[in-house]
């Protein structure tokens, strides 16, 4: 080919001979080894080492987000399609499309939007998987767990550790929906998935509403202790007090640069987190409060309790509006910036790194 002139004359690239590649003598040998060894249910980690043992964390799960506004039509029309008693929970759950046919968020946390109507119950039932609530719109419901019942309010967290008896009633007269996040996939991977329904439709009430209330949330504890679990004895975190809480910070305090101004639920016996797999906290971001990219080894499932932002989640930015869903997988760089003042809910799976040592963080310095 012609690719310039000289004196009138075209020169031409110059043509480069092939040489044959050099069979590797050896390499018919390495994959007859190879296939005994896959014969035997075994395999070299020479050709795999690098996938195993990478240089840094290489998540399987990718960034997600579900509009509530788009979501809410389908969730109602599940409750026009099927009752209560015949889904035994009513719930959607939400897929990420990384994960296929595994019913997860991430490889560990399990979310899904769950509806019940007025005048219907969801029976009473108990699993070795813990769950939270947070409730996302109406009132009146209500959630019981081991025969005390709380009433749900939006905005309110709520917990269910393992192996607790719980059931939902709904006496009130709208429809109530929230978030129910758990650790099925963390559970399932470690092959200890049990559940078990109750003999009766609603567990016996055997505590006074608000007991655990009085006994664990005003920072005073018996002398001799009722509890010692792992899990929090306090079971629900009503919105109002964390409100009042996040709205005093922001009065008195400059938000943190990475997470503004952000509270952790607690075990009021323990200072630790509210379940012993999964933690949740909530971060007050002030109107045009931007902060900068964070990113940590825990899964972590964002949900909008109030106001507008957007959501950085690596490449990926999310208008996100009340009550939307954000996945944020792990080692991905994570900024919220808030178009109005904003409210934001997170559970993740920070509890079972920390307590195994592999919590790594990431932040981004400040100019």
């Amino acid at each position: 080919m012609a690719v310039g002139h000289r004196g009138g004359r075209s020169s031409q690239l110059p043509v480069l001979s092939k040489r044959p590649m050099k069979a590797d003598p050896i390499a018919p040998a390495r994959q007859s080894y190879a296939d005994a060894l896959a014969a035997k249910g075994a395999s070299p980690l020479w050709d795999v080492l690098h996938d195993l043992v990478p240089e840094r964390p290489a998540p399987t799960a990718k960034p997600c987000h579900w509009s509530y506004a788009e979501m809410r039509p389908l969730l109602m029309h599940a409750g026009e399609l099927i009752s209560a008693e015949e889904a035994e929970r009513r719930v959607l759950v939400l897929e990420n499309p990384a994960l296929a046919h595994q019913h997860a968020l991430t490889p560990t946390l399990y979310g899904g939007l769950q509806l019940i109507l007025p005048g219907e119950i969801a029976r009473s039932h108990r699993h070795t998987q813990s769950a939270i609530r947070l409730v996302l719109e109406g009132s009146g419901a209500y959630t019981a767990v081991d025969g005390e019942r709380v009433f749900m309010q939006r905005g309110d967290f709520i917990t269910t550790p393992a192996w607790c008896w719980h059931d939902h009633g709904n006496p009130g007269s709208e429809p109530v929906t929230w978030l129910d996040g758990l650790d099925i996939p963390l559970v399932r991977a470690l092959g200890a998935q049990f559940a078990q329904n109750h003999h009766a439709k609603v567990q016996p009430i055997v505590a006074t509403a608000g007991l655990s209330e009085r006994r664990y949330a005003r920072g005073l504890l018996l002398v001799k202790p009722l509890h010692s679990g792992a899990s929090s004895p306090l079971f629900s975190y009503p919105y109002e007090r964390t409100r009042e809480a996040l709205e005093w910070l922001s009065r008195h305090e400059a938000p943190d640069p990475h997470r503004g101004h952000a509270l952790r639920f607690s075990n009021p016996t323990t200072g630790g987190p509210a379940l012993p797999t999964m933690e949740a906290s909530v971060q007050w971001l002030p109107a045009a409060c931007a902060t900068l990219p964070s990113r940590s080894t825990e899964s972590r499932v964002l949900c909008v309790i109030e106001g507008r932002a957007r959501i950085g989640v690596d490449a990926h930015l999310y208008s996100a509006e009340p009550n939307d869903v954000i996945v944020v997988p792990s080692w991905s760089a994570l900024s919220i910036q808030a178009l109005t003042d904003a409210a934001v809910f997170t559970y993740s799976d920070r509890p079972v790194l920390r307590s195994l040592e592999l919590l790594r963080e990431d932040f981004q310095s400040p100019n």
